[in-house]
């Protein structure tokens, strides 16, 4: 159990291939921003899961910066290593926290508030956590997505993911793992993550439908992608603020 194992001292490891922890005090190790304006994605201090700064991304109705479906306002990251055909049979681990704030909206339709998209143009993404109503939901496979895991919506406390996939289009070959708040929620589920031919690139912050009118607030920290288990673990306390 991955909750065993949050004890352990945090140690800097080869197998750590990116962070975009906002340690920084910007957004400057993602490698893009999507948004309509330079409020809407904050580095801040006022509520972190670990270190000084943490994302806080907010969305309004209309908000549509790449004149494409729904609203957002999201940061990317391109990882060379996985685009176009290189993913194919890649694996890795990725860890991040988000917190809902108070103020949340509960809509009967999703929003989504981390992704991993597909370099296609077409079709939903491989991997997604969005909120539905009163749920946040996993949801893995794209053309032949599910939903893979559920629990009702908590805001105002951080909430700990550590993914595990290995990216392939062959549903034999290909698989994920999901631990939420040093619980594994989703045991090893072989499935096909990936569009065949295609690469997959991260994309967190808030991306909803744009019949949403109620503005929306989420608090992003810590994203962290390596190789190994032991180098994503999670912070062993949730508090929201510091």
């Amino acid at each position: 159990m991955l909750s065993g194992l949050l004890l352990l001292p945090t140690m800097a490891s080869a197998s750590v291939l990116w962070k975009g922890d906002f340690e920084t005090g910007n957004a400057s190790q993602w490698s893009k921003e999507e948004s309509v304006s330079s409020n809407r994605l904050l580095v801040e201090t006022d509520r972190v899961r670990e270190g000084t700064y943490a994302l806080r991304a907010q969305v309004n109705q209309g908000d549509n910066p790449i004149h494409a479906s729904g609203n957002r306002n999201e940061l990317v990251y391109m990882d060379d290593s996985l685009l176009d055909g290189r993913a194919e049979g890649a694996e890795r681990y990725y860890s991040w926290s988000t917190l809902f704030d108070e103020s949340y909206p509960s809509e009967n339709t999703w929003q989504v508030f981390t992704q991993w998209h597909h370099t296609g143009l077409n079709g939903s993404p491989p991997m997604e956590f969005y909120v539905m109503g009163e749920e946040m939901r996993m949801r893995v496979g794209g053309e032949r997505a599910q939903d893979l895991w559920k629990t009702p919506l908590q805001r105002g406390v951080w909430n700990d993911f550590v993914v595990h996939v290995k990216w392939s289009s062959d549903p034999n070959a290909g698989f994920v793992e999901l631990y939420h708040n040093g619980q594994l929620v989703v045991p090893l589920t072989p499935m096909a993550t990936l569009y065949p031919g295609q690469g997959v690139y991260v994309k967190q912050g808030l991306y909803r439908n744009a019949t949403i009118a109620p503005e929306g607030v989420v608090f992003h920290d810590g994203f962290t992608v390596a190789t190994d288990l032991a180098d994503v673990l999670p912070p062993t306390t949730t508090a929201a603020t510091n």
